[in-house]
């Protein structure tokens, strides 16, 4: 959720660390901050503005050093001030950043304070700092090791200290942190896209691991203090700026993006081949008797969609849970079943945990859907099923989840056709439609202006329902999340024929309803309930296929989809839902890729 970035060189190494902040701004933007090492100890930049502000403070102020730690926050314990900003000091000596939280910090500051330690910050950070601190005793390397060993939670960390000037030392327990090997330097970071064209080698520290980055080289020890060495792997990671071309957001340019990314992840030979998803795919897909999936946000509605896909293609019954809930819970296990994890980075702390979790109850048989070939959970997985949405930089995610839909469908089909649910006709068929879909969206994508005027009427409200019924439910919960995550305002989804059990009541004028009106078996059922809103006297704005007989008239507003895309329609009907929510907080003049509160990779519980 934070990103991280260390470097030890013998150059000025400011504008690497400012730089990587800049490429991972989109984990984090609450304030930033970068530190080096003097002559007389750590000297800090930080800012509760965005890293062009920062880079600006560095230029302005030749902020220079050759090694050095940066950071970019989400808030987790204290508000997103100056005091709170990293890097983090101890008595001057000592600077750390740091991603994740710790839980056991209020008993780890109480016996610091009690030797004499005074907090400038409210962050769970300045603990392990004033720890750190208190254990050293020449030996940086050492005296992490001895901290962390103290910690209780989730943690990436970076730390220098004024009396070893080529050094930089790090440490990870449940949040990603990778090391770059260079030419006479050396580099830490939370992902190496941060420091992708400083250099192509890295390598994956593992939980547990704290390591050591100098001039001359890299040392790492395990969680049981054990020298390790960690596979070094040539990854090209994209560094540069991603340009924006016509769009005004990133947003905007990966709604357009989502016919190219889905293109992408449809496999190019047998697209519901068993090998896709691992080369004894077929061995687990064969002795398994169901499925579990895990995930939070827009991958828990791909997750929920899946489900109905999955019971009604392969016939297998599919639970769905969201990740954060399910680890807390007394549950039920079962070793047949099939555990799959969505995410699109591969780092959702929640996720991860409740993986863990159900592998620790002996849910053995589990499969990655993920954006990020490079990621925990793609490692952590028996199986997986690589998405490639591209770089993906909005906070709301759009292609990401799109493509998370192509690959669940991908599933769905592979499943029926090994259990003979699947004829040949009928596979042949899901291939027509999966080829076509990108034409399809771009069909979709053309209905643009359109929205745009809908989204004039709804930049004035403060309230909207969405409904869907069936396989549109769970589209009907993305298109709220999507508003309200980056247009502020308060969107509900309901299944249509709940109305009448309770939301009914909310239903004014002042109510736009925003309902998902494919012509499928419960169409006539969804016209029902539409009356029901009338009746009441709300405004419906309705998106409809071409042959559904939805027609614009007093209370309702018909935006016709080109197309009915059968069992795929939710992939084309959700991108009507993301321009709706998009063009809404453009009106709004919010701040479309960079929301407030809220982080692209949630790495933290």
């Amino acid at each position: 959720m934070c990103g991280i970035v260390g470097a030890v060189a013998q150059r000025n190494i400011v504008p690497v660390l400012v730089e990587g902040l800049r490429r991972l701004e989109y984990r984090g933007y609450d304030s930033c901050g970068v530190a080096v090492l003097g002559a007389e100890g750590p000297r800090r930049v930080r800012g509760t503005e965005r890293v062009a502000d920062l880079d600006a403070q560095t230029q302005e102020m030749h902020f220079e050093g050759v090694t050095g730690i940066s950071h970019t926050r989400w808030a987790t314990h204290g508000a997103p001030t100056i005091d709170n900003a990293h890097p983090i000091f101890s008595n001057n000596a000592l600077a750390i950043v740091h991603n994740g939280i710790i839980e056991n910090y209020e008993s780890l500051r109480d016996a610091l304070r009690a030797k004499g330690y005074q907090f400038a910050s409210q962050t769970d950070t300045e603990v392990i700092a004033h720890l750190i601190h208190s254990l050293y005793r020449g030996d940086l390397f050492a005296a992490v090791q001895g901290a962390v060993r103290e910690l209780h939670g989730a943690y990436a960390i970076a730390v220098i200290h004024k009396d070893q000037p080529h050094t930089v030392v790090g440490a990870r327990a449940g949040s990603p942190l990778v090391v770059g090997y260079g030419k006479g330097e050396n580099f830490l970071a939370s992902d190496a896209l941060a420091v992708a064209g400083n250099t192509d080698r890295f390598a994956y520290l593992e939980e547990g691991d704290v390591c050591e980055i100098t001039l001359d080289g890299v040392r790492i020890a395990d969680r049981d203090g054990h020298a390790a060495q960690r596979a070094v792997h040539a990854v090209q990671a994209y560094g540069g700026a991603v340009e924006l071309g016509p769009y005004r957001h990133y947003m905007q340019k990966e709604i357009f993006e989502q016919p190219r990314a889905i293109g992408d992840t449809i496999p190019a030979a047998d697209p519901f081949g068993a090998d896709l998803f691992g080369a004894n795919a077929r061995e687990v897909f064969d002795g398994i008797d169901s499925l579990l999936i895990l995930a939070c946000g827009t991958s828990y509605y791909a997750g929920l969609t899946a489900k109905y896909w999955i019971e009604s293609i392969a016939k297998i019954r599919t639970d769905v849970e969201i990740a954060s809930e399910y680890r807390y819970r007394d549950s039920v296990p079962n070793p047949r079943s099939l555990v799959v994890t969505i995410s699109q980075s591969g780092e959702t702390a929640d996720t991860i945990a409740a993986l863990k979790h159900a592998q620790s109850l002996g849910m053995k048989h589990t499969l990655a859907v993920c954006n990020v070939a490079t990621s925990a959970m793609v490692q952590l997985t028996e199986l997986k099923f690589l998405t490639h949405a591209g770089r993906e930089i909005g906070v709301a995610s759009t292609k990401a989840f799109t493509t998370q839909l192509v690959a669940l469908f991908i599933l769905a089909v592979t499943l029926g056709k090994l259990r003979g649910h699947v004829s040949d006709a009928q596979e042949a068929e899901y291939q027509k439609l999966l080829r076509h879909l990108p034409a399809a969206l771009n069909g979709v994508l053309a209905l643009e202006p359109q929205i745009i005027a809908w989204a004039d009427e709804f930049a004035r409200k403060e309230n909207a329902l969405f409904l869907g019924r069936g396989l549109h439910y769970p589209i009907a919960l993305e298109g709220a999340l999507k508003l309200k995550e980056i247009s502020y305002i308060h969107a509900e989804a309901y299944p249509a024929g709940e109305l009448k059990h309770g939301p009914l009541a909310l239903v004014t004028e002042a109510m736009p309803v925003v309902t998902v009106a494919p012509n499928d078996a419960l169409l006539e059922k969804l016209k029902s309930n539409m009356q029901e809103v009338r009746a009441r006297g709300g405004k419906l704005y309705v998106f409809a296929d071409a042959d559904s007989h939805i027609v614009s008239d007093d209370g309702i507003q018909v935006i016709r989809m080109p197309e009915h895309y059968g069992l795929l329609s939710p992939i084309l009907h959700v991108v009507p839902l993301q321009l709706l929510a998009y063009h809404t907080a453009c009106k709004r003049g919010t701040d479309v890729d960079k929301p407030r509160n809220l982080a692209k990779s949630v790495t933290v519980e």
